[in-house]
């Protein structure tokens, strides 16, 4: 009696099961269900970001205003080092982790799984270039220094191996841009063309605080050097750093990111300074994830319930 109840309930068990579609085939295996993983939840809601006032900071928070599916969103703001950590960290152990993104940076050289998320909205613009920017007056006064940095341009690659090195083998960026000086002659050659040694006339470069401008200041740097310029690097916030070009206390810069990144500040004090052009091309700032997460755009995260 008691086999004939256990058979009846299993066949009544059975035919809810089907009823309701609650096969396994139908509903898929265990792991077909975490292939839906909420990225969003797993994330907390949080980008992980650097510096306040950074270009990228800025232009994710505008994100996060301007994307619906961001409202109540946040981003963690913090230093480059730590977002750094924070990434390796996730990638360790294959966690869901995004954050605040640009090329060039050595995380790229360190981590060949990472890309970025579609914007659709545009709000981190497309390709990005570096721009040099000079004081007025600069060409009349210092010619030779106004010629090399006109003649200034490298690539992301470039920037990005100095970074690399500085980074992975803890070697001072300074010291890491003299090596590549010594190991690029051709490139040296180039920037130099026409540029006649001069005896210590003062350039003063003013940087942004980050080792992609601290890598192209100290390139230059070094290329001034050893034709006779005497040089220092002054780092500074974004906003004083075109400040300081514009009002004439600092002689140049190479750290200018167009047209989003810097464009606020750009725009701001454009009338005091002179554009030499782009000296670095391929340029990118973005959202970033690491390529296991099956994710593709900024669209596809979901807002805080």
């Amino acid at each position: 009696m008691l086999r004939k109840t256990g058979f009846l309930l299993f066949a009544i068990l059975l035919a809810m099961l089907a009823a309701c579609g609650g096969t396994e085939e139908e509903f898929g295996s265990e792991g077909d269900a975490e292939d839906f993983t909420n990225y969003s939840d797993a994330v907390n809601y949080t980008i992980t970001g650097i510096e306040p006032g950074a270009g990228i900071t800025v232009t994710t928070e505008k994100a996060i205003e301007e994307y619906d599916n961001l409202a109540g969103w946040e981003l963690e703001q913090g230093s480059t080092g730590a977002m750094v950590t924070e990434l390796g960290k996730a990638i360790d152990n294959e966690d869901p982790i995004i954050v605040t993104g640009w090329n060039p940076h050595w995380k790229f050289a360190k981590f060949d799984n990472l890309k970025y998320l579609d914007d659709p909205k545009g709000i981190y613009g497309g390709e990005e270039v570096i721009k040099t920017i000079v004081r007025k007056g600069l060409k009349q006064e210092k010619p030779n220094a106004y010629k090399l940095l006109d003649q200034f341009q490298w690539e992301v690659e470039d920037m990005e191996s100095i970074m690399y090195e500085s980074a992975e083998n803890d070697v001072a960026i300074e010291d890491a841009a003299i090596q590549w000086v010594q190991n690029n002659p051709d490139k040296v050659e180039a920037w130099t063309e026409g540029v006649e040694d001069v005896d210590g006339v003062t350039v003063e470069l003013v940087s942004t605080p980050w080792d992609s401008e601290r890598a192209s200041a100290n390139v230059v740097a070094e290329v001034m050097r050893q034709k006779g310029f005497d040089v220092t690097i002054t780092e500074v916030d974004v906003a004083v750093t075109f400040e300081a070009i514009a009002t004439g206390e600092g002689d140049a810069s190479l750290a200018p990111w167009m047209p989003i990144t810097h464009q606020s500040f750009y725009e701001a004090y454009e009338d005091g300074f002179e554009d030499l052009g782009e000296n670095l091309t391929g340029a990118k700032i973005g959202l970033v994830v690491p390529d296991y997460m099956d994710i593709d755009s900024i669209e596809d995260l979901k807002p805080k319930q």
